[in-house]
Order: C-alpha cells, then sequence, then structure tokens
C-alpha cells in the first residue's frame, strides 16, 4: 500500500515512526517547512530534523534533536556572550552545517534531505513540501507580526494568534515527488500535527491541497487528547483562530481536506457532533509517546484503510 504522509512537529513525526514500521506499507512523508529559520548562520529545518531523527529512532526524550548529544559549541558560544536560547547540540549542529553547506552550493534542499536521510538509514521517502522559501509569520493581538521561531521558541507560544500567513507560499512550487507521490497514494494520511502551524503550510503551496483532495481516503488523525493539546499550543490557537473547540475545530480546519477523522478514546463523546458534520470518525488511542504505541497505532490505521 502507498501512504502518503503530511507531518510537522512531535506529534506527526511520532506517527510517522509507526507508519514506517508497519508491514506492507511504502512511506512518503511530506513535511513542513513553514519553520525554516537561520540560527547562528545555519539553516534550520526543524521539522524536517525531528521526522527524520524519530523515525530513525535516534531523537531525544524532547521529541527534537538527537539523544544523547552533547552541547560543547552552545557553551563556547555562551562564553562569548552569544545568545544561545535556540540550542542545538553538537551531533545534531553537524547536520545543519552539512544542510547550509549544500544551500550554499545551490544544491535543492529535497535533494539534501534525501542524502541525510540516506545517511541515517531510512527507508521510508521524506521530503519537504517545497524547495522554495516558505515563511509562517504570526500575527499577534499587539498587531505584530512574529516569525514562526520567535514566537514558537523565544516567546513559548504564549501569544494568542490572531492570524497566520505563509509568506512566499504563493509562488511555491511542490518539491520533485511531492504531487507524484500523492498521485499515487492508496490514503492520505494527516498526522496528530497542529493543523494550522504545521499542516496549513503544506496546503498553502499550489496544487498539493488539490491534489489531495483527489484521493479518495485522506484521513485525518486529531492532536487533541480530552479536547486539549498535549504538546504545544493547538487547541488554543485553533480558538483563537476563530475555530470551534476541540474536535470539531481540527475537523473545521482540514474542511474539504479530509473526509476521515481519528480521534482519541477520551473525546469519543464528540463523534456523534463530528459524523454530523460529514466525517467518518474513529476512535482508538492517539497516545503515540512509545516506539511501541506509535506501531501498534500505525498498524491499525492500517487496517481501518
Amino acid at each position: 500500500m502507498n501512504v502518503v504522509m503530511l507531518s510537522g512537529g512531535v506529534g506527526g513525526a511520532r506517527l510517522a515512526r509507526g507508519m514506517a514500521r508497519a508491514p506492507g506499507i511504502d512511506l512518503t512523508v511530506i513535511v513542513n517547512v513553514g519553520d525554516d529559520d537561520t540560527d547562528y548562520g545555519l539553516a534550520v529545518s526543524p521539522d524536517i530534523d525531528t521526522v527524520m531523527y524519530t523515525v530513525a529512532g535516534v531523537e531525544s526524550e524532547a521529541g527534537w534533536g538527537l539523544a544523547y548529544d552533547s552541547f560543547a559549541v552552545m557553551a563556547r558560544l555562551e562564553e562569548f556572550g552569544v545568545d544561545t536560547a535556540m540550542r542545538i547540540g553538537d551531533r545534531d549542529l553537524a547536520g545543519k552545517l552539512f544542510r547550509t553547506m549544500e544551500l550554499y552550493r545551490g544544491v535543492p534542499l529535497s535533494e539534501i534531505v534525501g542524502r541525510m536521510a540516506e545517511a541515517i538509514g531510512l527507508e521510508a521517502t521524506i521530503l519537504p513540501a517545497s524547495d522554495d522559501s516558505v515563511r509562517t509569520e504570526i500575527s499577534t493581538p499587539d498587531d505584530e507580526w512574529l516569525s514562526f521561531r520567535e514566537y514558537f521558541v523565544r516567546r513559548a507560544h504564549e501569544d494568542d494568534v490572531i492570524d497566520i500567513r505563509f509568506a512566499g507560499a504563493n509562488l511555491a512550487v511542490p518539491a520533485p515527488g511531492v504531487l507524484e507521490a500523492i498521485a499515487n497514494a492508496d490514503a492520505v494520511i494527516i498526522g496528530p500535527s497542529n493543523p494550522p502551524l504545521s499542516i496549513w503550510p503544506i496546503l498553502a503551496i499550489p496544487g498539493i491541497s488539490s491534489a489531495i483532495v483527489d484521493r479518495p481516503r485522506v484521513v485525518g488523525v486529531s492532536p487533541l487528547i480530552g479536547g486539549k493539546a498535549l504538546k504545544g499550543p493547538a487547541d488554543r490557537v485553533l480558538l483563537s483562530l476563530g475555530l470551534p473547540p476541540g474536535n470539531e475545530g481540527v475537523l473545521a480546519a482540514y474542511d474539504g481536506v479530509v473526509n476521515e477523522l481519528v480521534i482519541d478514546q477520551q473525546d469519543a463523546t464528540d463523534r456523534g457532533a463530528l459524523t454530523a458534520l460529514g466525517a467518518r470518525v474513529h476512535v482508538r488511542n492517539t497516545r503515540l509517546a512509545t516506539m511501541e504505541s506509535s506501531v501498534s497505532f500505525a498498524e491499525w490505521l492500517i487496517e481501518i484503510l
């Protein structure tokens, strides 16, 4: 079975690691690039790295960065008075150096990601949504537009999100292989990622949303448990953007894109209302913190496809 996943953040990465280990699956993961940025003069792609590290099983306990990494470079930078709020481990830094060097040479991001994925032994195909610059920007109640990194990391996603824009998305094109993977997919799965912050930047790239809508099975996995996000501000962002609370907000965020939604067993009472809105609803334990839970969920998901 050919399966395409849309992913961003830790939740999407954790489902991707389960899907990559499910038998009989040819998996392609299309990853958000809206939070790509520059730290310490280096090109960083947080969601891409999180997916690669998590699928490979080498991610840190925090869900981002590499397990058992050291921070000697950060310590040295602090001695120079450098603000190291954006913490990057030493081995993780090597990957970012490689990405920056290759981008400087004019190598497309998708080719770089393919080489990095091969180097850590991934069999699943990891594709950036685009090789072009697409940058998520957040509007706050102070009428201030923030970069994603400023909003999410430096300000710890405490601001209300009044509006979101994706700078450059209208001029971007899908990375090589993205539209082909979607066209050949037996099913498209949207991971338990923050819909506005992690998935909308992918859908904003011309051609991707329309290609997905043409697929007969498009299954979204809600990032909410008990109506709240386990990590991150997904529930608050949906509300501050004027969408309904809880899983109705998730469904509204994917209006016209998904035709099925998986919700956590704690939210089983939402099933009737969501079904009335036209979605086919599945209920399952959606906690994917461990490798075992990710694989178990993925195997169940494949069974219902």
